[in-house]
């Protein structure tokens, strides 16, 4: 995409009002060195709960594969959960009970685990490819990799890694962004984004970002 084109798509999606504010995380220095100075082993204790739905071998893809995920993008959805801006009532009953500091030991404990292996997939989509790589012009989209970086490991403090996630998680997600049911994007980023793409469009995402995997 071309520079004049992100600047637009920048103006565009900054400006589209919504209701009430995404988050209630702030990020202050003192939250950015208690996340980064958390305690992964400690995290390990805490999360033992969370492995029934989020280990590897958990059996429902729609589960969100944690490990390797960056420890701001975490600790920000615990802390969403809590407070209501992102909203999933089994999610806000386990992570009810949680400090600060419990959320950023957790974060810290599935951030230091290996991330899942990424292949990109041998079979993909021209369309995919392009708004993957080059973002789409005519519709004022950016590159996906402009934000999630080109190997899709994303980038602080809130844009999340996408390689090898599972494609049945990224598809439900996306779509709840569109649909405005998930609105605890800064920005209105997601919510503007998908807003611009076909349901099939966002299927094929999910599959391109899950990987050949699957």
């Amino acid at each position: 995409m071309k520079p004049h084109h992100l600047f637009a798509a920048c103006a565009v999606f900054s400006g589209l009002a919504w209701a009430g504010p995404s988050s209630q995380v702030a990020w202050t220095l003192d939250t950015l060195r208690q996340v980064e100075h958390a305690d992964p082993n400690k995290g390990k204790q805490l999360a033992a709960t969370c492995e029934g739905c989020h280990a590897p071998t958990a059996g429902n893809a729609a589960n969100p594969s944690l490990r390797g995920q960056l420890a701001t993008y975490l600790y920000k959805q615990i802390r969403d959960y809590q407070d209501g801006s992102r909203q999933n009532p089994i999610m806000a009953g386990m992570v009810a009970g949680l400090s600060e500091q419990d959320a950023a030991d957790i974060a810290a404990y599935y951030s230091h685990e290996p991330a899942p292996a990424w292949r990109k997939p041998m079979l993909i989509p021209d369309n995919i490819e392009q708004l993957v790589g080059r973002g789409d012009g005519k519709r004022i989209l950016p590159p996906c990799q402009a934000c999630h970086e080109a190997d899709g490991r994303g980038q602080k403090i809130d844009i999340p890694a996408l390689a090898a996630q599972r494609a049945a998680y990224l598809e439900q997600t996306l779509l709840a962004y569109k649909s405005g049911e998930r609105h605890n994007d800064l920005y209105s980023r997601m919510r503007s984004l998908t807003q611009q793409l076909s349901d099939e469009e966002i299927k094929q995402l999910a599959r391109y970002y899950a990987g050949a995997s699957e």
